[in-house]
């Protein structure tokens, strides 16, 4: 379970993990929990643009504004609700693509269609001496907050080596291993890498032990 403890962990921000190293793993790991126990931690509107400004999608005077403005609506909870059914979609069609397959029809139709009604801008800004651009997104009604989640699933699908999509051992995180060598096999060190760790010389100690009470 999620404690108080767990929060206080680097890989935390205002009581949600960021270890994905993508937005849509991250965007799972809002649904998370051990011995198999989820904890849903987007509970309701609020939560929704608190992770939102977590993730650097909203700055915190415009996620006031929206919660404000629509907070207290069934629209609003509606859209919440929707965003977590898309959150265990994605879920499912990951578990499957990681494991050798590839994203069913369905789930690229709904993504496109997500994209065609929420669809990320580009615009150009001033970056220094010249000009860059950047993506952004607008904001008329709660479904619109579907943009970002739907155009970071795609690049997923589309840009990342599945090999490298992993499930922890311990918990139920999902992450993105950009190690040299390919071999992480947990969230973070801070919460499941010591769990295994300790596991792991725990065994090696009854075993030890094992072997001393055996000999004559």
């Amino acid at each position: 379970m999620i404690g108080p403890k767990m929060k206080q962990s680097s890989d935390w921000k205002d009581g949600f993990l960021f270890l994905g190293n993508q937005l849509t793993l991250d965007f799972l790991n809002t649904r998370l929990g051990r011995n198999g126990e989820p904890v849903e931690l987007l509970s309701d509107f609020s939560a929704l643009l608190r992770w939102f400004q977590a993730a650097d999608l909203l700055a915190s005077g415009k996620a006031a504004s929206l919660h404000q403005q629509w907070g207290e609506s069934a629209r609003a909870r509606r859209a919440v609700q929707a965003m977590r059914e898309l959150r265990e979609k994605l879920r499912k069609e990951i578990i499957a693509w990681e494991s050798g397959g590839t994203a069913h029809h369905s789930a690229i139709d709904e993504l496109n269609g997500l994209m065609a009604d929420h669809p990320m801008r580009t615009r150009l800004k001033a970056s220094g001496s010249g000009s860059a651009t950047e993506l952004y997104f607008e904001l008329r009604q709660p479904e619109d907050l579907f943009a970002p989640l739907a155009h970071s699933a795609a690049k997923l699908f589309a840009k990342v080596d599945r090999k490298r999509v992993r499930k922890c051992d311990e918990c139920l995180g999902y992450f993105h291993d950009t190690s040299k060598k390919r071999t992480r096999r947990w969230c973070s060190m801070q919460l499941c890498g010591n769990r295994q760790k300790v596991a792991a010389y725990s065994a090696r100690q009854r075993l030890r032990s094992g072997r001393i009470t055996k000999r004559p």
